[in-house]
């Protein structure tokens, strides 16, 4: 289905759309999140150290945002229902032949597949719900995103049952399975090629992106941190296996109704989405620094639901605010280029965290480490707002002297007009 006129924005088959991607975020991001079970498994089968086991992680994000151009370019080029089915074969590819498990370096060969797949998936997923909405853009991209958080408030312990009932190989080839509904996910997804027929790598030349893209990069370093080591910080506490699996669960619950209730806030329009994106961010990053503190379930549960909370008030409105800098028109593209940007965190991050807890002996390190990384990029945002506003106020004096120069000749000739009328008047 095709949106053709601007009418046919903002609600209609629109929130067909929005259902489709919620579901797609949750087989792919929700898998990625709840990688953190697996971690210590495939730690223990191969008697390898975190930073070693954490490039697993790190290669499937790399990938994932490495293609992203690619599926944004062929979004633009063909449609994203068949990049979204193609991303759903190549996610249970991934899976499946991980099920293999033959050593570590096969494995992170073959999450390359599924790193791709979830590209494939998610980037479309995500692209086409901004294209079928406007003024409630904000709050649709809330809804569809917090598929990731629904799915993994259920994975945490359904995958923790997979891997106790079939060992984690088992459980990985099933949740491959599972990803193939992704397919019938991208079939609902008919929109059409965007107004730009190639991809537009001209937007690497505008400082407003450049420096969101920053801002992405140091975000990412933070962001697939904590979830990977949030179940061995747990372990290290002596907490309970079935306690630690409940842990995820309260994360993605918390997650969820961040997302929409910051939706349902930067949809009302009181606040700038951008100023918005730099409060969650510091908030994050306060968090953060705080969790460590915990010494056992309670204080863990505590501040991973502070964490939550603001981790998912961020996802809710960061796309948002790359669409409110770069406009729709170029949206796919930007989307496609940000994530690129973006890999070289997500790439870089999980072993540099990883590095620093072998070096520290403590899983805290990794925390702290995250923190500090999202207060960086808070700044990148802080920059980008003032350079946003300061080009505004430039284009209002620009236009000023334009409406002046026009408006009054012709409030002269009205007044004119109306001095002949009346005298036309006086003489009859």
């Amino acid at each position: 289905m095709l949106v053709k006129e601007s009418n046919s924005l903002d609600g209609g088959y629109g929130w067909v759309v929005v259902v489709s991607a919620f579901v797609v975020m949750g087989l792919t991001a929700a898998v990625l999140k709840t990688f953190g079970l697996f971690f210590v498994e495939i730690q223990q089968h191969f008697d390898e150290l975190a930073s070693m086991t954490s490039w697993i992680t790190s290669i499937t994000i790399a990938i994932f945002h490495l293609g992203a151009p690619v599926a944004s370019s062929l979004c633009v080029r063909y449609t994203h229902r068949a990049v979204v089915i193609t991303g759903g074969v190549l996610a249970f590819s991934g899976m499946a032949l991980g099920f293999l498990g033959l050593d570590m370096v096969w494995i992170s060969l073959y999450w390359c597949f599924s790193g791709l797949g979830i590209s494939f998936s998610w980037i479309p997923a995500i692209s086409i719900v901004s294209h079928y909405f406007s003024e409630k853009r904000a709050l649709a991209n809330a809804i569809a995103s917090a598929g990731e958080c629904a799915f993994a408030f259920t994975f945490g312990p359904f995958f923790q049952w997979l891997i106790g009932q079939y060992g984690w190989k088992g459980a990985l080839l099933l949740i491959g399975g599972i990803q193939l509904n992704i397919c019938v996910c991208g079939a609902l997804m008919t929109k059409g090629p965007g107004a730009h027929k190639t991809f537009n790598w001209m937007l690497l030349r505008r400082l407003d992106f450049v420096l969101y893209a920053i801002f992405g990069i140091l975000a990412a370093m933070s962001f697939f941190v904590p979830p990977l080591f949030l179940v061995p910080l747990s372990y290290s506490l002596g907490i309970d296996e079935s306690w630690t699996a409940s842990l995820l669960s309260v994360l993605a619950l918390v997650d969820f109704a961040g997302r929409l209730l910051c939706g349902w806030y930067a949809n009302l329009h009181l606040t700038r989405t951008v100023h918005l994106l730099a409060m969650t961010i510091t908030l994050i990053s306060t968090s953060l620094m705080l969790l460590p503190l915990a010494n056992s379930y309670l204080s863990l549960a505590i501040f991973t639901s502070f964490y939550g909370f603001f981790f998912g008030t961020t996802v809710a409105i960061h796309i948002t605010v790359l669409a409110d800098v770069v406009g729709m028109s170029d949206f796919d593209s930007a989307l496609g280029l940000f994530m690129l940007i973006r890999s070289t965190g997500g790439f870089l991050g999980p072993p540099l965290a990883g590095l620093i807890v072998d070096m520290a002996g403590d899983y805290r390190a990794g925390f702290y480490m995250a923190g500090a990384t999202l207060i960086l990029s808070a700044v990148f945002l802080v920059i980008l707002d003032q350079f946003q506003q300061r080009r505004e106020e430039e284009n209002q004096i620009k236009t000023k002297p334009e409406k002046s120069a026009l408006s009054y000749p012709s409030l002269h000739f009205l007044k004119l007009q109306n001095r002949r009328y009346q005298e036309q008047d006086v003489v009859e």
